[in-house]
């Protein structure tokens, strides 16, 4: 009886955690294809060096940083495919809002010091494990914002 009651209290768990996720993941995928429509005319290259004959007034260090924690149905599905192997489709939507998200607030914050362009953007990453917790990833991203003259 209690094997019964664990297990569905498991698969509970599990479909909670599922359902959840869904919901937080949607909201934040709709918040932040309208705060990337705002900055639509925001221009980002990974180019080392600006093109000749742009006249820069002033150039500044950007940066945007996003930490997005993933859920139990996440770290279930990805378990599973560490013991069967192939691609992690689970982590792959997570590392795409996180570097999303990086690269929203670092074109924010080009915007509001005044520059309309972010050069030399680069990402960096790192993934957080808890003892407790199931874990998540840190994206930075960072750029050189100009302003133009």
């Amino acid at each position: 009886m209690h094997t019964l009651i664990a297990l569905i209290a498991g698969l509970g768990m599990l479909v909670l955690g599922f359902i959840a996720g869904r919901i937080t993941e949607s909201r934040h995928l709709r918040r932040l294809a309208s705060r990337e429509q705002a900055l639509s005319g925001m221009i980002q290259c990974n180019l080392r060096s600006l093109p000749q004959g742009l006249h820069v007034h002033g150039s500044f260090l950007v940066l945007g940083s996003a930490v997005i924690a993933t859920d139990y149905f996440k770290t279930v599905a990805a378990g599973l495919r560490n013991i069967f192997g192939g691609e992690m489709r689970s982590y792959r939507s997570l590392m795409s809002r996180a570097r999303r998200e990086a690269t929203v607030r670092m074109l924010e914050q080009a915007r509001e010091n005044g520059a309309d362009i972010v050069w030399n953007v680069r990402y960096e990453t790192s993934t957080i494990q808890g003892k407790r917790s199931a874990g998540g990833v840190e994206i930075l991203a960072y750029g050189t914002a100009v302003k133009r003259s």
